[in-house]
């Protein structure tokens, strides 16, 4: 059966450039939840499509460095761009970063369409979409392009390892984020790892929830939320209609309405 491979500095960029997704677990053994392990070294044997590597980041720098992980496990799912982010993951996080992967490379790798009995491929809509099934951990690095940049409306939830409230939503929005793969984007900020992010947001308490639709923030409000209010304002947020904005300078920070 397969083992995740381990992977070194200079082997990296081979996993990092291959056109095959990868779930890559940035640890050097300490700290991981037996559940965690157990549940990825079963998805290691049971999708063989999907790469499954292991990198201890103090014997790998310059993975560390580009990663921008230290000391805590982190666990990455890549296709040609870091599509999830879990810091000491759980369990439950393998299958949905496994789901995710699986989505894009489907995507990205569709069936080839067959044709009727005259021999012709009807025609169908080609335009890709980006299916995001699970919580998109998002840094000061990466927020422009994915939210921002984003095509669709995006739920933030900015929070910390710390923070007992923050645990309590975590397992509402990986549900929901599965819920509304399609229409929206729920994306998390982790606080103390992203300074910037909270310091330009002016986000004082975590649990923090903002709404971005068009680059324009259209909710916020710190406190944990109920399912019921999360599904709510998801609903809300789809549902609303913004009158167009003119085009903004690169580096324009969302405005608030």
């Amino acid at each position: 059966m397969p083992e995740p491979i381990i992977l070194t500095d200079a082997a990296l960029d081979s996993v990092l450039n291959a056109r095959q997704p990868a779930l890559i677990l940035f640890s050097n053994g300490d700290g991981l939840r037996g559940d965690f392990l157990t549940a990825f070294k079963k998805a290691a044997e049971e999708h063989s499509q999907i790469v499954f590597a292991r990198i201890d980041p103090a014997d790998n720098p310059r993975a560390a460095a580009r990663f921008e992980v230290g000391s805590k496990p982190v666990l990455v799912a890549w296709l040609g761009e870091e599509l999830a982010r879990r810091v000491r993951p759980w369990g439950s996080d393998v299958p949905l970063a496994v789901e995710m992967l699986l989505a894009k490379w489907q995507e990205l790798n569709p069936k080839p369409a067959v044709q009727n009995q005259n021999g012709e491929t009807p025609v169908t809509d080609q335009s890709p979409k980006t299916v995001y099934s699970a919580p998109v951990h998002v840094t000061d690095a990466t927020f422009e392009t994915e939210v921002l940049e984003s095509d669709l409306p995006v739920l933030i939830d900015f929070w910390a390892e710390w923070c007992g409230p923050c645990r309590m939503v975590a397992p509402i929005l990986d549900k929901l984020a599965k819920e509304f793969a399609g229409q929206v984007k729920i994306v998390k900020v982790n606080v103390d790892e992203n300074p910037g992010l909270a310091q330009a947001f002016r986000v004082m308490s975590i649990p923090t929830i903002m709404l971005i639709k068009q680059r324009t923030i259209v909710f916020s409000q710190p406190g944990a939320l109920p399912e019921s209010a999360f599904r709510d304002l998801l609903k809300q947020l789809i549902a609303l209609e913004l009158p167009p904005r003119e085009a903004e300078p690169d580096g324009a920070k969302p405005a608030a309405q």
